[in-house]
């Protein structure tokens, strides 16, 4: 069940943001249906419950060289809970890592890495992933192209 009630107006305008969140309170308005005011109250209601936690501009990997996209396992020799926040603390400080989820199954973490190359992976494994205490494992699958990249989150109907 979600944290927060949302009725038709606030999924309209999830969606419209999640499309295009530089779109004016005006645009947005006319979009979803309301009149400004309301439609700004609103915004500004979502806001302030973390359903909208912020807004950023998406850029494209590519663009600025990072072309190697690769998805890392690591295993741990113990799954303590002063392993897990060690390892946590360790990886939270390195800008490549784009995720990071504890998980259930053969590996405790799945991690996002973007680099601008094979080299540039190599240092990361080598310098600064097997050199957080603790780490036992790790195994890597390199993405050859994206299918499917997605940011909006499915709101339903």
């Amino acid at each position: 069940m979600p944290n927060t009630e949302l009725d038709k107006f606030d999924g309209r305008i999830l969606d419209a943001l999640q499309s295009d969140g530089r779109m004016t309170n005006s645009d947005l308005a006319e979009k979803i249906g309301l009149s400004p005011s309301p439609c700004l109250r609103r915004v500004r209601q979502l806001e302030s419950k973390g359903v909208i936690s912020g807004y950023v501009a998406l850029v494209d990997p590519q663009t600025i060289g990072l072309s190697v996209s690769a998805f890392v396992r690591v295993r741990l020799d113990q799954q303590d809970d002063r392993h897990l926040r060690t390892f946590e603390t360790a990886i939270a400080e390195f800008p490549e890592v784009m995720e990071c989820y504890l998980m259930s199954g053969d590996a405790d973490y799945q991690l996002r890495v973007m680099v601008e190359s094979l080299n540039a992976f190599e240092n990361f494994l080598r310098n600064k992933l097997t050199m957080i205490g603790g780490v036992a494992q790790v195994t890597t699958s390199f993405a050859l192209r994206p299918i499917i990249y997605k940011t909006a989150l499915p709101l339903g109907d």
